[in-house]
C-alpha cells in the first residue's frame, strides 16, 4: 500500500466509497507532496458524483459534527485529526473572458484533471478497493516533478486566460520548489500577463505573501519581472530596475540590490512583515535619484519618502493598515540610521535615540540593516558588519542601564499640569520634550528626581511657578 495513504482517514473514505458505490480519488497537492516525500496537511478529494453529499456521509461516519458547505463552489470541508479535507464532485469548467468564475458541469476524473492548473497538481491516487493507491497521471506530472518543471496540462494560453491567478501560482510553485517554468508555459505567462488585471488584489497579495515566505524569494520576483507581471502589480518595485549613467558614473541596480537584501533577510527570519520591509526599503529611490557633481548619485530622503509611500501601496494591495503597516513604515524610516552610526563613532546619545525610536523593533531594524550590506567588496562588508556588531553591543549595554527601548518618561504630562496648575498646553509639551531629550542625551538618568528637577528648571524659564499644595 502507498505509504502516504496510511492515515486512517483514507481507510474510512475507501470503506464509505464501497458502501455508497461511488468512485473516489485524492488529488492535487497531497499527491504532489507525497511523491516529493513531503507531508501535506490538506487533502482534496474528488468524487464522481456529489462531493457535498459524500462529505456529509463521511462526517456522520466519523462523528464529525462540523461540516462547512460551499454550495456556490460545489464543495464541502470537514476537519479530521488536524487535517482539512475538502470534497468536490468531478467537473468540467468553462470560463467567460471577464471573470475567473467558471461555469461548471458534472464530469469524469479525466475532465477534473484536465481543469487543474499544473501537471504536478493533476495527479490522483485511487481510493476504492480495486485501485487503492494507484496513481492516475495523464499528463506525466510525476516526470515533471522528477525534472523540476512547472507546466500546464492544457494549452497554457487557455489555462492562463481562463484563470489569470494561475500565472502567479506558477511562479509561486517554481519559487517554493526551486523548479523551472517550462518554456511554453513561461512565454504564455508573458503573452497573457495583462489578464492579471481581472484578479482581485486580495488573491494577488495572497500569492505575493507565499512567494515572500519562500526560502529564496528573489527567484519569484525575478520571474514576476521577466514575465511582465511585476510592472502591473508592483510598479514601484519594477521602477527600481535599471542603471543610469552620468559622466561615466553609474549607480547600482536597485532592483537586484533589493532582491539581495530580501534574500539576506529570508536567511535570518520567517517574519513576513520584515520581508515586506526588505522589499520596500528602497522603494522611493527612483523618486529621489539625483546626480551631484561632487557626490555622484544621491538618493536624499528616500527613507522618509518611502515611509510616506507605504500606506498608499498597502491600500492598493489590500494589505493590513494596522500595526503591521506601522511596523513596515517605521523600519523603512529608520533603516539608514544604524548605517550612519556604523560609519561614525558610536555615541551613547545616538544609540539611546535609536533605541527610543525603534522600541521593540530595534533587533529587527539591525537585522534589516545588516541585510542591506550587499557590496561586492568583501573588506567593506566585514568593516560594516564589524561596526554593526559594535552598535549592537552598545545597544545592549545602554538598554540594560537606561531601559530606553520602552521609554516612558518618569514625569508625565499630568504631573506637569498638576505641578504648575495649568491645563494641557504648548508649555507642557515643551517641558516633556526637554526631559525626554535630557535623558536621551545622557544629561540625566531615566529617574524621577532628576526628571523633576529638569521640569522645575524649564518651567521657570517659561515663566511658570509651582502651585502650593496647601
Amino acid at each position: 500500500m502507498n505509504i502516504c495513504l496510511n492515515d486512517r482517514i483514507f481507510k474510512i473514505i475507501s470503506e464509505l466509497a464501497e458502501e455508497e458505490g461511488v468512485r473516489v480519488f485524492v488529488i492535487g497537492g497531497f499527491v504532489r507532496d507525497c511523491l516529493l516525500g513531503k507531508k501535506s496537511k490538506d487533502i482534496d478529494i474528488v468524487v464522481l458524483g456529489s462531493g457535498i453529499e459524500f462529505a456529509g456521509k463521511l462526517a456522520e461516519k466519523t462523528g464529525n459534527k462540523k461540516i462547512s458547505i460551499f454550495k456556490n463552489f460545489g464543495t464541502a470541508m470537514i476537519r479530521y485529526r488536524n487535517r482539512e479535507i475538502e470534497f468536490v464532485g468531478a467537473r468540467k469548467e468553462s470560463y467567460l473572458s471577464n471573470s475567473r468564475k467558471p461555469a461548471v458541469e458534472q464530469g469524469t476524473l479525466e475532465d477534473d484533471q484536465n481543469r487543474r492548473d499544473f501537471t504536478i497538481n493533476a495527479m490522483a491516487f485511487g481510493l476504492n478497493h480495486d485501485n487503492f493507491g494507484e496513481l492516475s497521471d495523464p499528463f506525466n506530472g510525476a516526470e515533471d516533478l522528477k525534472n523540476g518543471i512547472i507546466r500546464t496540462p492544457a494549452d497554457p494560453d487557455t489555462t492562463f486566460s481562463d484563470d489569470p491567478l494561475r500565472m502567479m501560482r506558477a511562479i509561486r510553485f517554481a519559487t517554493q520548489l526551486h523548479f523551472d517554468i517550462e518554456s511554453g508555459t513561461f512565454t504564455a505567462i508573458k503573452r497573457n500577463c495583462k489578464r492579471i488585471e481581472i484578479v482581485s488584489a486580495e488573491r494577488i497579495t495572497e500569492e505575493l505573501n507565499k512567494i515572500l515566505l519562500t526560502e529564496r524569494p528573489s527567484e519569484g520576483f525575478q520571474y514576476l519581472e521577466t514575465t511582465g507581471l511585476l510592472e502591473l502589480i508592483l510598479p514601484e518595485i519594477q521602477a527600481l530596475k535599471g542603471v543610469d549613467s552620468f559622466d561615466g558614473q553609474k549607480h547600482k541596480d536597485n532592483f537586484y540590490h533589493t532582491l539581495k537584501v530580501l534574500d539576506n533577510v529570508a536567511l535570518k527570519t520567517d517574519n513576513l512583515w520584515l520581508r515586506w520591509t526588505a522589499l520596500f526599503h528602497d522603494v522611493a529611490k527612483p523618486l529621489t535619484k539625483k546626480y551631484d557633481e561632487n557626490l555622484g548619485w544621491t538618493f536624499y530622503n528616500h527613507d522618509y519618502m518611502g515611509y510616506k509611500m507605504i500606506p498608499g501601496i498597502f491600500r492598493r494591495l489590500k494589505l493590513p493598515l494596522d500595526e503591521r503597516m506601522k511596523y513596515v513604515r517605521k523600519l523603512i524610516l529608520l533603516h539608514l540610521r544604524p548605517i550612519v552610526l556604523s560609519q561614525e563613532e558610536v555615541t551613547d546619545s545616538a544609540v539611546r535615540r535609536l533605541l527610543f525610536e525603534a522600541g521593540e523593533d530595534a533587533d529587527d531594524l539591525m537585522l534589516l540593516c545588516e541585510a542591506d550590506i550587499t557590496s561586492k567588496n568583501e573588506l567593506k562588508i566585514r568593516q560594516y558588519l564589524g561596526n554593526f556588531r559594535l552598535v549592537r553591543k552598545k545597544m545592549k549595554i545602554i538598554e540594560e542601564k537606561d531601559h530606553i527601548r520602552n521609554f516612558q518618561p518618569p514625569v508625565t504630562g499630568d504631573m506637569i499640569c498638576e505641578t504648575f496648575g495649568i491645563p494641557p498646553s504648548r508649555e507642557v509639551g515643551i517641558i516633556k520634550n526637554t526631559i525626554k531629550n535630557a535623558i536621551l542625551d545622557g544629561e540625566i538618568p531615566n529617574e524621577y528626581e532628576a526628571a523633576r528637577a529638569i521640569m522645575l528648571k524649564k518651567g521657570e524659564e517659561l515663566g511658570l511657578k509651582p502651585v502650593s499644595k496647601h
